[in-house]
This record gives C-alpha cells, structure tokens and sequence, in this order.
C-alpha cells in the first residue's frame, strides 16, 4: 500500500491589534487540534482576538488546498504550529494637566500558523483491475 505524504503550508496575519498576550492565550485553545475542531473552538470562543486567529488558520489551511499542487484530504489538515509574536509598537501621547503629554504604546502582535495535511491516496490501475476480477 502507498504510503501518503505529508505537505505543509502556512499564513502569517502581522499589526493584529491586540497583545500578544492575550493572542497568545487564544492560539493555546486550538495548538495541535485539526483545522476543522480548531474553527468550531474560535467561533465559540469570547475573545477579540479569536477572529484574528480563526483567519489566520483558515487561510493556511487554503493555502495548503490550493497552492500545494496535489490533492488534499480535507479531514487530515491539522494545525502543525502557531505561535504569537510581539509587533511593532506605534508611540502615541495623551493629553496630560497643566499642559503635560503622556507618552504610551500601542502594542501589535504577529501570528504565524503552519498546518499539515496528507496527500490523497489515488486507488491504482491494478487495484481497479483485481475490485473487477473479484465481481466477476
């Protein structure tokens, strides 16, 4: 019997407005589980950066169906890595008394998803041929 290969591919969603922190808890809900549990966790999950995750996912996963060159089967796309990473930090001022200005950050985040998925298996000319031989 083949043995099927395993192809990978990933997305990368980078400025998500939202600490890494908090992204970070959301990504841990849904690391290591297949494409389709991970989607049904983060439509039920309560979080802002939810969303973001569930896109993120959801566009590996197309990128692993249509750019890998071969068919996929669905059911096998499992969540290989996530990870969230700090972004850039934009340095704003608030208004302050006495005519003070009060720096603070606005803090990004990036996340990255790579998910894997196995090659369907294509039943052989000579496989078709015994299934016929055995009918007969």
């Amino acid at each position: 019997m083949a043995e099927a290969n395993t192809h990978f591919a990933h997305a990368v969603i980078k400025g998500v407005d939202s600490q890494p922190r908090k992204a970070g808890v959301v990504a841990s809900l849904v690391r290591d589980r297949y494409v389709a549990d991970a989607v049904v966790i983060l439509e039920h999950t309560q979080r802002r950066a939810a969303r973001v995750v569930r896109k993120a996912i959801e566009s590996a996963a197309a990128n692993l169906m249509n750019n890998s060159g071969v068919s996929i089967d669905p059911k096998t796309v499992r969540i290989a890595r996530i990870s969230v990473t700090a972004g850039t930090r934009m340095r704003r001022y608030v208004p302050a008394s006495r005519g003070r200005a009060l720096p603070y950050e606005k803090i990004s985040s990036n996340i990255f998803v790579e998910v894997a998925g196995e090659e369907k298996i294509k039943k052989t000319a000579a496989k078709a041929e015994d299934t016929k031989k055995e009918d007969k």
